[in-house]
């Protein structure tokens, strides 16, 4: 049974190898805390709990990481398995040590059961979007790690659940951040549980061909270090086998054998400056057969984690071919390690921080920081559209940024939102107009007695989900307020437009605002402009010029009609859905460049021979510069909507380029019961693609909501009307 001395001293050895600049004293004061608050525990093996966070404290000080990060991991599982308090943390080591604790807790938090694969992109996103320090990551990386390799003490189906976590989760993170060597052992540990046979199948072939692959790796190195050493280059070099799942999952690809595979073996030559690198490749190809194709220059172009090396493949006189790979000493610490590798060039940080310009862009931060900031603080701003925040029980729910509690609600279930009372956030009390940040862990406050939602939440939530689920609750329970409230807008909005409520008492006035707003009774369109379904403005809009013009006529009685001054006619077009004003007869045809439907702001353009063209009045070919080149040929129209009758439209979908992308926004069209006309796609630069979908619907409305659905499918982008 291992034993506290022992992983004590591993630890201690770790610091003084590759962070000697750490106060030892404040670590001992930490492991001693630590004993003490975990010392009822025991691992499964039986053994003290402390092991654990002296072992995961020795991984941090291996990657090199500083004093807090080193405190961080000593004490990452006090908050949650202790009676530890933030605030006890805070007084003994410091508040940013107790942050860091506090952010590998809410990790540990997270619920990852039957989570599918955009759920895990989306973790992974909260991952980093999450932690103010990078190091809350590291840690918890280094968390795993040690979990893993004692995996063998847990029970079978904890090992496959805790495998594919690791696979899913910490091995794509610690590739993300550059952390190679870290990554390799995840995913091979992680492979003995996941596929025991196929595991052991791969150890036993490389154990078998131990000694005959040693002697190839040892006969090359001694080639290539010999010739090196002739022309006066300084290099350390070694071969190794890859790593176990990395032949496997190539095995897997290209559904070979052991023995079919390209490049089993990989050399590594370290040199003192980049261009000794260049000399080396030459001297490589000239001592060993070209594999075409096969070279790679990260070095002049770095990979997003800034990987760098020099990569080419070889074949030797055996016929074994074999990768090459070539680095500066620096490139290779940044390959073993990534982002932490840095923190050990921080007593020597340079003024304009040029070192750390690959992370800056790896994190893809928006924030402007000095080198020095970045070291002890690195912010995580990747994904500023969205918020990612917990439940109480660890769900992770995904939010646009800015969101609320309110937002939260409703993206549980309408029916927590509108029976909420209040809110929690981080187990305090919160107004309902809190923003949410990324890790906030929020609990919504029912009651069954809740008279639902207000009107006012309209207002502060920041989601279309929630905005619309207020909706319908109004429009649904709230019949006789929303006629009221709608009532009071309307009436408010023709005050503004200087038109006098006498005119709801004239039943000409009455039937003109019923038709152009398309409602049976004005109780009707009350309600609509109550719950949010119409706008007072809108409803206004359409029928001011009209309102205002009946307001000059002279009475009914004493006007007389006039033959200078004929009644302007209305030709309505009941086939085509629209009305024209002005014209008596015409043909009617809408334009292919925007697609107009019903609930759409439009207007006519009178063409020669073709009748009327109608456009969108945001169309490009209805811009106000072209109206006022052509003045005499744009039209007033509007809609005269026949219950049932489809219209056509087309919408164009930016995506990423992936497999049953078609397929899958199709079924959008199909469940949605409209009639697909057409879909095509074509290839975009960076791996995206545009797909152009023509079909009919019935109004606006329900485009709107094809739209949201087709903005929901993994992998697209953005949805947009087609404008050609």
């Amino acid at each position: 049974m291992e034993t506290f001395q022992e992983h004590y001293d591993a630890m201690a050895k770790a610091i003084a190898k590759h962070a000697p600049y750490v106060d030892m004293s404040v670590i001992d004061r930490a492991v001693e805390y630590a004993n003490e608050k975990h010392k009822e525990q025991k691992r499964k093996d039986g053994s003290p709990y402390i092991i654990h966070p002296l072992a995961v404290a020795e991984i941090v000080a291996e990657i090199g990481l500083d004093t807090d990060a080193i405190l961080g991991a000593l004490l990452h599982d006090c908050l949650e398995d202790t009676d530890s308090t933030f605030d006890d943390i805070t007084r003994q080591f410091g508040q940013t040590v107790a942050e860091l604790v506090e952010g590998v807790t809410k990790l540990t938090r997270v619920e990852y059961s039957t989570l599918e694969e955009q759920q895990m992109e989306n973790l992974r996103k909260m991952f980093m979007a999450m932690s103010k320090d990078i190091r809350v990551i590291l840690i918890k990386i280094a968390d795993r790690l040690h979990n893993t390799r004692t995996m063998q003490y847990q029970t079978p189906a904890k090992q496959i659940s805790k495998s594919m976590e690791t696979m899913d989760i910490y091995a794509p993170l610690a590739h993300r951040l550059g952390m190679q060597k870290i990554k390799w052992e995840l995913e091979d540990t992680s492979l003995k549980y996941l596929d025991p046979a196929g595991y052991q199948e791969l150890t036993t072939y490389l154990k078998e061909h131990e000694e005959e692959a040693n002697e190839f790796m040892r006969s090359i190195q001694s080639k290539i270090t010999t010739r090196l050493s002739s022309v006066g280059i300084r290099c350390t070099i070694y071969g190794r086998i890859k790593h176990i799942y990395s032949i496997y999952r190539k095995m897997k690809a290209q559904n070979k054998t052991l023995d079919e595979l390209y490049d089993l073996y990989a050399f590594r030559v370290i040199v003192d400056n980049i261009s000794d690198c260049y000399n080396v490749l030459g001297h490589i190809h000239d001592l060993f057969n070209i594999v075409p194709g096969r070279f790679k220059d990260y070095i002049s172009t770095p990979k997003p984690n800034m990987y760098q090396s020099l990569h080419t493949t070889v074949i030797g006189r055996q016929g074994i071919p074999f990768e090459v790979q070539i680095r500066t000493w620096e490139m290779h610490e940044t390959a073993e390690n990534g982002i932490a590798a840095h923190w050990k060039y921080k007593q020597g940080v340079t003024e304009d921080g040029k070192e750390f310009d690959w992370v800056r862009r790896l994190l893809e931060s928006q924030q402007e920081s000095d080198a020095e900031d970045y070291i002890h603080s690195l912010k995580v701003d990747m994904f500023n559209d969205e918020v990612f925040v917990f439940t109480p029980k660890g769900k992770v729910i995904s939010l646009p940024s800015g969101s609320t509690p309110i937002d939260f609600a409703y993206a549980i279930h309408s029916g927590v939102g509108n029976s909420m009372v209040g809110a929690k956030i981080n187990n305090r009390i919160a107004n309902f107009d809190t923003a949410l940040h990324n890790g906030d862990i929020c609990e919504i406050l029912t009651s069954k007695t809740a008279k639902g939602p207000s009107r006012d939440w309209l207002q502060i939530c920041k989601s279309n989900q929630a905005r619309s689920k207020i909706k319908q609750w109004f429009k649904k329970e709230r019949r006789e307020e929303n006629v009221l409230h709608g009532r009071a807008s309307f009436e408010g909005e023709l005050r503004r437009n200087m038109i006098s409520l006498s005119v709801l008492q004239d039943p000409e006035a009455v039937a003109i605002i019923l038709r152009k707003n398309s409602f049976d009774q004005m109780d009707d369109m009350y309600a609509a402009i109550g719950y949010g379904g119409l706008t007072a403005v809108k409803a206004i809009g359409r029928v001011r010029d009209d309102l205002l013009k009946l307001l000059r006529q002279p009475p009914k009685e004493t006007a007389a009609p006039s033959a200078a001054q004929p009644a302007v006619k209305q030709s309505r077009h009941k086939d085509s859905g629209v009305i024209v004003e002005g014209i008596d007869s015409c043909m009617i045809k809408f334009s292919r460049c925007c697609t107009p439907v019903p609930g759409d702001d439009i207007i006519g353009f009178v063409t020669r021979g073709y009748g009327v063209s109608i456009h969108r009045t945001d169309c490009p070919n209805a811009s106000p510069e072209r109206i006022r080149q052509q003045l005499g040929r744009w039209v007033r129209v509007e809609w005269f909507v026949d219950e049932g009758k489809p219209f056509a439209t087309t919408l164009e979908i930016d995506a990423t380029d992936r497999e049953s992308m078609l397929l899958d926004l199709a079924t959008v069209f199909s469940s949605a019961k409209v009639r697909l006309k057409e879909i095509s796609g074509k290839d975009m630069p960076n791996g995206k693609c545009l797909f152009t979908a023509t079909f009919e619907v019935k109004d606006v409305s329900e485009l709107e909501t094809i739209r949201q659905k087709l903005r929901n499918v993994s992998g697209v982008i953005s949805v947009r009307r087609g404008q050609n």
